[in-house]
């Protein structure tokens, strides 16, 4: 039998215009962040909107919207990871979301493209134990990163 996982989506504002090609994929593939779910999983995405910009106000709102929706499962898009720089509130994002609505939060989407992830290497940007558990469960090898470029 099939479990049926209502997601939503929510996105950096730098990338507003962003048509959400990349996550769609990935949560189609099964790939970067959305591995976790089995290929016997019927998705169904349920809310992409953005952050609303710095300092994050759409955060507090969003959430709400998507859950009406049926959101069994928020995920903060790669975007917000692999930015220059990479957004500062991400675990902040995660911690309260979890804590106002009580729903799980994944942190990221589609896998890393291969070019932010040779810029971010070279910068030292993720070169902490918090920063290598963010970007873990959208890593993937350098051939699936390459096809994200």
């Amino acid at each position: 039998m099939k479990d049926e996982i209502k997601i939503g989506i929510i996105i950096c504002d730098r990338y507003r215009t962003c048509a959400g090609g990349k996550c769609l994929r990935a949560l189609r593939n099964r790939e970067g962040a959305f591995s976790i779910y089995s290929k016997d999983d019927e998705l169904e995405l349920v809310g992409y909107t953005t952050c609303d910009g710095c300092p994050g106000g759409n955060i507090e709102y969003a959430p709400e919207e998507m859950i009406k929706n049926g959101a069994q499962v928020i995920h903060l898009a790669t975007g917000l990871v692999v930015g220059y720089p990479p957004c500062t509130r991400i675990t902040y994002f995660c911690d309260f979301i979890k804590a106002r609505y009580g729903i799980k939060v994944v942190i990221g989407t589609h896998p890393i493209p291969q070019k932010y992830y040779d810029m971010h290497k070279m910068l030292g940007t993720w070169d902490s134990p918090k920063w290598e558990e963010i970007i873990q469960p959208t890593l993937a090898d350098e051939k699936i990163r390459l096809c994200y470029n």
